[in-house]
């Protein structure tokens, strides 16, 4: 059985940039588990990835030209169609051993879910891979996340873009096939401007070899990014820019050239006046150009341009491009320009005719709301709303602007820019464009108390709102990105520590909506929502589950100080008390638990009717241990509160050691009850500890 590299080479039409690595790392995924699952493949194999603009390679080693034989077992017909009444075999089982060429006698029996059946054990030849490879690159091709098709020319073929060249190289030979309507060969294409237009691949090895000397091409995605990378920053580096975010964008532009090259643009200075982040956004996103910045962050206007040519003299090249970009800012210098000439709160009745959700209403109608919500958080955070409430007013009224208009993603920004232009205050234009932080995951928060206020108000409409209507997230479908929506209130109220409670939050979101629109309260689901998010945030934060567990399960509603809780259940649990106690804990409450379902359950035991050396000396130590702690707590300080009933595990061993709690006399029965939720309560003011119990 010959072992060698095989290459699997599709060359198409310009394939999608954004999806490009995607679609190359999901062939080879799918190719490589067919090629293991057939046979061919051994311990050792390794699979590499290629990607360009017209192509999709896969290069795998140590592939088989045979799959081993591999035992196999045919079932055959049950032991009771199998025999007749005499115990001979029927027509049934003599024609199953014929077909796998046995005889009777060496037909085995074997046990199966449903009972026993006749078996043939026999070895079943491995595949060519002559014969099946082509099958598995268009059953891997099928399996693509694409989605949608193109047909070309006269055949059924359908793939992203029109395929016009197949290699299928094993070592040195080539596999013959088809493929989408495509015969195999040994040959590719080059850069279509500067490589060779036919070229020979003589082995399944030195494919990346030939592309890169013969053809100009990088094939390497990884590579190709890498090149473009330095040459960026060399380029950004000899004028002393710097290149702002541009890592996606990197990542777009390796899928749109072969050989890369980066030259310096410019554009008229005068274009400067309009807002950066309008002309780095039409840039980066119509012209696939890298705006320089200078050392202080601010756009200048020079740009990089990363062509798919290496000329000598790129004059043309930078002429062309400087040409193109032009009626862009144009466009920005315009929208920005009509713009201003209308105030932002002009514009804000304008919303009524924008459907915001078809059962919620209109954005006019979901700015009234937020501005309702926003003046009540701001009055819990004691801080201007008035201010607040302006900003919630004003903060979709850039979604009816030429700009927004045309780069959606500048909604906020330009509601900032235009507020100031109204002479608006600046923490209520800083809220319009905040507002929607955090827009992503370790996303910067908003900065002011006025636009935490907004925020959180913005998210938490969104949050009742769908939630009243039955709107939920489902596995991995969120289409109104609810989970992030959630996890931006928790860490605004966490991360900006603001005195706030996610009850209370959850309530008024649900009051601001109107009874016409006929809602389901859910603040329950909404609140069980929260929880499941905050789990993951704080598993992010390197929390373990028990820890984690310990508080949420006390239903915390000020989520600020939940980390406080947090810290303290972790330095409780490196004392070497913690592991007892937290088994008492969890002793209290499965009595306490038995003791609430006979009623008898209570607190304040009555020192009176202590009788027993053991249960003096508990409820002595949890007087003094509350005693120290309760100012603990008060002050904050959650973690030396929970370390003051350290002190409890002798006094608790020895309660359990030598205190019979179910006596049979009532009340002494009930006052050791209360004793013990006594120390339930004041222990578990923090954190149920039983849950630390392992």
């Amino acid at each position: 059985m010959t072992a060698a590299t095989l290459l699997v080479e599709l060359l198409t039409e310009e394939l999608p940039p954004k999806s490009l690595a995607r679609l190359a790392e999901a062939f080879r995924a799918a190719l490589v588990a067919d090629l293991g699952q057939s046979g061919f493949l051994n311990t050792n194999s390794t699979a590499k990835t290629y990607a360009t603009p017209r192509r999709l390679a896969v290069q795998v080693t140590r592939v088989l030209a045979k799959a081993p034989d591999r035992p196999d077992v045919a079932k055959g017909p049950s032991i009771k169609v199998g025999l007749d009444n005499d115990g001979k075999p029927t027509p049934q089982l003599i024609g199953f051993a014929k077909k796998n060429g046995v005889a009777v006698d060496e037909l085995v029996q074997i046990d199966t879910p449903k009972g026993k059946v006749f078996a043939c054990h026999k070895i079943s030849p491995g595949g060519m891979l002559a014969t099946n490879l082509d099958l598995m690159v268009e059953e891997a091709l099928k399996r693509l996340p694409v989605a949608k098709m193109m047909r070309w020319g006269d055949g059924d073929a359908e793939f992203v873009r029109p395929v016009h060249g197949l290699v299928m190289l094993h070592g040195k030979a080539v596999v013959p096939g088809e493929v989408l309507g495509v015969t195999s060969g040994n040959k590719t294409r080059g850069h279509r401007f500067m490589g060779k237009g036919e070229l020979q691949i003589t082995d399944a090895e030195s494919y990346e070899t030939v592309l890169a000397t013969e053809g100009m091409v990088i094939a390497d995605f990884a590579k190709r990014r890498a090149m473009i990378d330095e040459l960026l920053r060399a380029a950004a580096k000899k004028r002393q820019a710097t290149l702002g975010a541009y890592q996606d964008l990197l990542d777009e532009v390796t899928a749109l050239v072969e050989h890369p090259s980066v030259y310096v643009g410019a554009f008229d200075a005068g274009f400067l006046q309009v807002p950066a982040e309008c002309l780095a956004l039409t840039m980066r996103q119509n012209q696939k150009y890298f705006p320089l910045f200078d050392g202080d962050g601010k756009l200048t206007n020079r740009f990089l341009i990363v062509s798919n040519m290496q000329v000598t003299d790129p004059a043309h090249i930078i002429s062309g491009n400087q040409r193109v970009i032009r009626p862009r800012l144009e466009d920005a210098r315009f929208f920005y320009d009509q713009d201003r000439k209308e105030r932002l709160e002009a514009r804000v009745p304008r919303l009524g005719k924008v459907v915001y959700h078809n059962k919620l209403g209109t954005q006019l109608e979901r700015v009234e709301r937020v501005q309702l919500l926003a003046g009540k958080i701001a009055r819990a955070l004691n801080i201007d709303h008035a201010q607040a409430e302006r900003a919630a007013w004003l903060a979709k009224a850039d979604l009816v602007t030429g700009m927004v208009g045309e780069f959606p993603e500048l909604q906020g920004v330009m509601g900032r820019y235009y507020a100031l232009h109204d002479g608006e205050p600046a923490a209520v234009a800083d809220a319009i464009a905040e507002h929607y932080q955090p827009r992503y995951a370790g996303d910067r928060l908003p900065q002011s108390p006025v636009s935490c206020a907004v925020a959180l108000a913005d998210k938490l409409e969104t949050l009742a709102g769908l939630f009243g209507i039955g709107q939920l997230p489902t596995g991995d479908r969120d289409p109104f990105a609810l989970r992030r929506q959630a996890l931006g209130v928790i860490r605004i109220l966490i991360e900006r520590d603001l005195p706030l409670q996610l009850d209370a939050l959850i309530n008024e979101a649900f009051a601001v909506f109107d009874s016409a629109l006929k809602l389901k309260p859910a603040p329950a689901e909404l609140q069980g929502f929260f929880v499941e998010r905050m789990r993951g945030y704080f598993t992010d934060a390197g929390y373990t589950a028990h820890e984690i567990d310990a508080v949420l399960s006390l239903h915390p509603v000020a989520i600020s100080k939940v980390p406080l809780q947090l810290a303290a259940v972790r330095a409780f649990s490196a004392l070497p008390e913690a592991a007892s106690l937290a088994a008492a804990n969890k002793r209290v409450a499965n009595i306490l638990r038995q003791a609430g379902a006979k009623g008898e359950a209570g607190h304040n035991a009555d020192a009176a009717l202590l009788q027993e050396p053991a249960e003096r000396a508990l409820f002595a130590a949890l007087q003094q241990a509350s005693a120290t702690a309760t100012p603990l707590f008060e002050n904050g300080d959650y973690t030396g509160y929970l370390k003051a009933f350290a002190v409890l595990k002798t006094p608790v061993d020895a309660f359990f050691d030598s205190v019979m709690v179910m006596a049979d006399d009532a009340a002494l029965r009930r006052n050791r009850i209360a004793l013990l939720g006594d120390l339930q309560r004041e222990m578990n003011r923090i954190a149920d500890i039983a849950r630390l119990a392992t």
